[in-house]
């Protein structure tokens, strides 16, 4: 299930009116990934909520990437997850042990995390959706905003990105097991940890990487933060035969929404092969963490999270919000 274009979202959300709380820290109103409410001045409420069709053959791993998708909006904000409830859209007269493998795995995923399952709600629905609205608490002093990027920050990611393009694969019976055991394990890999580590060598710009693709909300954060994003292509991390499966153009619909959405904000190098581009744009499903660090705080990170990956760096806003080399 693509998600609503996101151009075609924002010109709605636009027309609707203020809402005006000062104990609202982040809304709707600047694209993050959760909401931020403040209780006191010591604890804020982060909420969020996310579901979709299948992404796996294994109902239980459906489950269990449904949980740590919706997990990685908090985490993306440095928030703690506490608690959840579930959203179901199942057929009334589908195999219900099918189902119960798949709420099984979102149970696990979310335990794992230290977080309860306190409800849910469901539907009778042919097309199979599952997900969670997840509640977390952060400081109000320490939420990570995707408008914290600072100029001479770099940018860190902390996955590979190409789920879309091998969940595409694996629909048209393309892609190998190689790239499936790939794309299955990162997307049941918590943020958890790279969001620990955020906090503490003190980031203050975060996005994590979903349906909008990675130059999607590149674009979202650079905007938020008025700067402009330089990223150098071949350091961005590629999970297995993504480039092999665009060029059998295993893409979805979200690569061609993703790119109406930036229109003519990002500026590609001529050298930036078209594959290398449609990766770029590739909606992902619980991907990494993108996050804006000064370079002696980078390096700390980069110490502790091993697989992460500097892909570009922060500069003074141009005529444009990304450049990619």
């Amino acid at each position: 299930m693509a998600k609503l274009a996101p151009g075609d979202l924002a010109q709605v959300l636009s027309k609707l009116p203020k809402q005006n709380s000062e104990n609202v820290i982040v809304g709707y109103e600047t694209s993050d990934d959760a909401g931020v409410f403040r209780l006191n001045e010591r604890t804020a409420l982060v909420q969020t909520v996310d579901f979709f069709t299948p992404i796996a053959d294994e109902p239980e791993v459906y489950g269990q990437i449904a949980a740590i998708n919706s997990l990685n909006d908090v985490y993306a904000m440095g928030g703690t997850p506490i608690s959840a409830l579930s959203i179901v859209c199942y057929p009334q007269k589908g195999d219900w042990e099918v189902l119960g493998e798949i709420l099984l795995g979102g149970q696990k995923a979310m335990n794992a995390e230290n977080v309860v399952i306190i409800g849910g709600h469901s539907v009778d629905d042919q097309e199979i959706k599952f997900g969670y609205s997840v509640t977390g608490i952060v400081d109000p002093d320490k939420v990570t905003k995707n408008s914290g990027a600072k100029e001479g920050d770099v940018l860190i990611l902390t996955k590979p990105i190409g789920t879309g393009v091998i969940s595409t694969g694996i629909k048209f019976e393309k892609a190998s097991e190689k790239a499936k055991k790939a794309a299955m394990e990162t997307m049941t890999t918590s943020a958890r940890e790279a969001s620990k580590i955020m906090q503490e060598v003190g980031a203050k710009g975060c996005t994590d990487i979903t349906g909008f693709g990675l130059l999607g909300h590149s674009y979202e954060m650079a905007k938020a933060s008025n700067v402009t994003f330089v990223m150098e292509s071949e350091s961005v991390p590629l999970l297995p035969d993504v480039l092999e499966l665009i060029e059998q153009k295993m893409l979805t619909r979200g690569d061609r929404n993703n790119r109406a959405y930036v229109g003519e904000t990002v500026k590609i190098k001529e050298n930036v092969t078209k594959e290398m581009q449609s990766a770029l744009f590739d909606p992902q499903t619980a991907g990494g963490l993108l996050i804006s660090l000064s370079e002696d705080k980078a390096e700390r990170f980069l110490n502790k999270m091993k697989n992460s990956k500097i892909i570009g760096r922060v500069e003074k806003f141009k005529d444009y919000l990304i450049e990619v080399n």
